[in-house]
């Protein structure tokens, strides 16, 4: 039986290497295909939440949940000092994320309202409490599955208490109050933006929208055209310097005056 030594490894690592220089559009993206890109996504998110388009005259219709997180009552607070709680709810595949209660110990409220689509078939939602640390990543404090009440889907808005899961054990880490409710009407899916989660500058994640268009760069400013009066200022400046290298430093820096007296500057030096 024979080992395959480092340098064959190597060697190995090396011929699967894509050798050469890197196309031109690489880690670019074409703003001209936002639009379509972004009404391609709409379509799918449509799609995929059950929309119905118009038919026989009536306007297009959407699955809609609404969901109040408004506080929970928590078995016990882990750690020194009081948890800084916030809670993250999983809908399909989409997720959304509280702001932080800071200080709310066992006792954290929120009342955070979440308009999302709901997709066909998901009747559940998965929710997560974590306590937010500065320099560690964020604790999970409790956990749990919910079904959605079948009255919920028959117009009713319930709002209860439901119990959570966690270190204690199952149904023992305390409750959280939400309010459901649910409808289907006439709504845009850019009102109801979903949401993924994605790494985020500091510990743990940021919930952000799925479908958020990149923002546009400014267009750059464009330097006042060099008058005749400051293109002989400039040859003044360097009498030892041919008038021809520095008209085409002039019109390499864009006709930009301070950018090409300070090229200028390093080539004299």
């Amino acid at each position: 039986m024979t080992s395959t030594m480092p340098d064959d490894r190597n060697e190995e690592r090396r011929r699967r290497v894509l050798l050469g220089p890197l196309p031109a559009g690489f880690l670019r993206t074409d703003v001209a295909n936002d639009e379509a890109d972004h009404q391609t996504a709409v379509a799918l998110q449509q799609q995929y939440c059950g929309v119905n388009g118009p038919q026989h005259g009536y306007p297009a219709v959407t699955p809609r949940l609404s969901i109040t997180i408004a506080q929970a009552k928590l078995s016990k607070n882990y750690g020194l000092t009081r948890m800084d709680p916030y809670v993250r709810v999983r809908v399909g595949h989409c997720i959304y994320e509280t702001h932080t209660d800071p200080s709310g110990g066992r006792t954290p409220r929120w009342n955070k309202v979440v308009h999302c689509l709901l997709p066909v078939g998901v009747t559940t939602i998965y929710l997560e409490i974590f306590d937010e640390c500065s320099f560690t990543m964020d604790e999970l404090i409790a956990w749990a599955h919910i079904t959605v009440p079948s009255s919920v889907f028959h117009g009713e808005t319930v709002d209860n208490w439901f119990t959570l899961n966690g270190k204690q054990g199952d149904g023992k880490e305390g409750a959280i109050n939400l309010v459901l409710s649910y409808s289907v009407g006439p709504a845009s899916v850019a009102a109801f933006p979903p949401m993924l989660v994605v790494p985020s500058t500091g510990v743990g994640y940021a919930a952000m929208p799925m479908y958020a268009a990149p923002p546009q760069p400014l267009p750059p400013q464009q330097p006042p055209p060099i008058t005749a009066e400051q293109l002989q200022q400039i040859e003044e400046m360097f009498p030892s310097m041919d008038k021809e290298v520095i008209r085409s430093v002039l019109e390499a820096n864009g006709r930009n005056k301070d950018a090409t007296i300070n090229s200028l500057l390093q080539m004299s030096e």
